[in-house]
């Protein structure tokens, strides 16, 4: 005997779809591609945070809240230095003085449509190639959708020894490091008029 769909259910499956889909690519931005980012995908939605969730904008947020925490205790196994927080005086000259996507010229759509439209794997190339730090943070600000307070204290609960002295100013410089090297970047890639 087949069971009937109940209406409504297959709106849910498609939004499950979508969010482990982004909880994929968000993985993949942290962690790299492959089984490790997988496995984090599985954890997140496995986690009692995520569960409770009945709203789909909230579920999307704590999932992406969860999965940045576990990839972070990954990074952190593999280099602890690599979540070291800056130190010193921010560097002089940053491009872009706000550290809000909307200030500097994006929108959250922008970004998830440059990280999953026809130049993904040139962005990609271009976030590998960031400093860890920034990639890091411009991933959890600009992808995982994190304020800086939110970002920074994942960082110092989930990042090893080396994360402590993050502060949500620390998270603000090296977003803005990243903003400006996004920029860049589609300055140069945008086709030049004759």
């Amino acid at each position: 005997m087949q069971q009937e769909v109940k209406p409504g259910l297959e709106n849910n499956d498609e939004i499950l779809d979508r969010i482990a889909t982004g909880l994929y690519n968000l993985a993949a931005m942290l962690v790299g591609e492959g089984e490790t980012s997988a496995e984090l995908v599985e954890q997140t939605v496995s986690s009692s945070e995520v569960k409770l969730c009945c709203c789909p904008i909230e579920a999307r947020k704590s999932s992406k809240r969860v999965l940045s925490g576990l990839a972070l205790r990954v990074l952190a196994e593999r280099d602890p230095e690599s979540l070291r927080a800056p130190e010193g005086p921010a560097p002089a000259g940053v491009c872009i003085e706000e550290d809000d996507l909307e200030e500097a010229g994006f929108t959250y759509e922008q970004i998830e449509s440059i990280f999953s439209g026809p130049e993904r794997g040139r962005v990609r190339t271009w976030l590998e190639g960031l400093k860890p730090t920034v990639r890091i943070v411009f991933v959890l600000r600009a992808v995982a959708c994190l304020t800086a307070a939110e970002a920074s204290r994942l960082l110092k609960i989930n990042g090893g020894k080396f994360s402590m002295s993050w502060t949500p100013e620390a998270v603000r410089e090296c977003f803005r490091q990243g903003l400006c090297s996004l920029a860049s970047q589609i300055f140069h890639a945008a086709p030049k008029e004759a």
